[in-house]
């Protein structure tokens, strides 16, 4: 069954990251993948970030989300709005089924508060971390150049900024591959709400280690509930 992923970047990052996998599904699967680019300037509220995703999209209806990170909080409102035939979730924040939630937990705001800029903006991502976590997201020295010369500084409001959750969103066919165990409760949550999920060991950019990997890994998931749901 034919599929068209849509690779989406967290808001905090940018299309490199996704550039490895988008090469090795065409590559090895034949598949071209389209990965939306992130807002310019850098989005202040949820619906810049949603806009700039659904500018993207191609106008397709066999569509799979891929959203990375922070972007799974947009998947949501693009279901109920195109004809999305699924969506895998990689290494990604898991919304609920109703309701609404902020962009980022209580305790990631409280870590970053005092590292806000004089202009309210926080620094890029990657100093978010200590380095010696940093170093090893990434495979060599000019790939991490390429993901940090797009990296958004964006205002701390958008953390606290909170992303409605239309009702009936999650019935929508979908899987879950996860790198590690950071992710562990929303790869359970996606198992128990009846959908497959994986595990890779890697970090949180594993998409950039092992790109002929993690793209089989989607297609894996993609095409078992997309068999599912034919």
């Amino acid at each position: 069954m034919a599929i068209s992923p849509v690779l989406i970047p967290s808001p905090f990052l940018g299309p490199a990251v996704w550039a490895p996998v988008a090469s090795a599904l065409r590559a090895d699967f034949g598949v071209t993948a389209v990965v939306p680019a992130p807002p310019d300037p850098a989005p202040t509220s949820p619906a810049a970030v949603l806009a700039a995703i659904e500018k993207g999209l191609p106008d397709s209806d066999d569509l799979v989300l891929v959203p990375h990170s922070n972007a799974g909080l947009y998947v949501p409102a693009i279901v109920m709005t195109r004809p999305v035939r699924g969506a895998v979730f990689v290494d990604a924040v898991l919304p609920p089924a109703r309701g609404d939630v902020p962009v980022a937990p209580a305790r990631l705001r409280d870590m970053l508060r005092d590292h806000v800029g004089p202009d309210g903006t926080l620094p890029p991502w990657t100093r978010w971390w200590p380095e010696e976590s940093v170093v090893r997201l990434f495979p060599d020295a000019e790939t991490r150049a390429r993901v940090e010369a797009e990296q958004a500084r964006m205002p701390f409001e958008y953390l606290a900024a909170r992303v409605d959750l239309p009702d009936g969103w999650d019935a929508v066919s979908a899987g879950y591959l996860s790198f590690g165990d950071t992710y562990a409760d929303e790869r359970e949550d996606a198992r128990a709400r009846g959908w497959p999920a994986r595990r890779m060991l890697g970090d949180h950019l594993h998409m950039l280690r092992d790109p002929a990997g993690v793209a089989a890994g989607i297609m894996e998931l993609a095409t078992s509930f997309s068999r599912g749901s034919s």
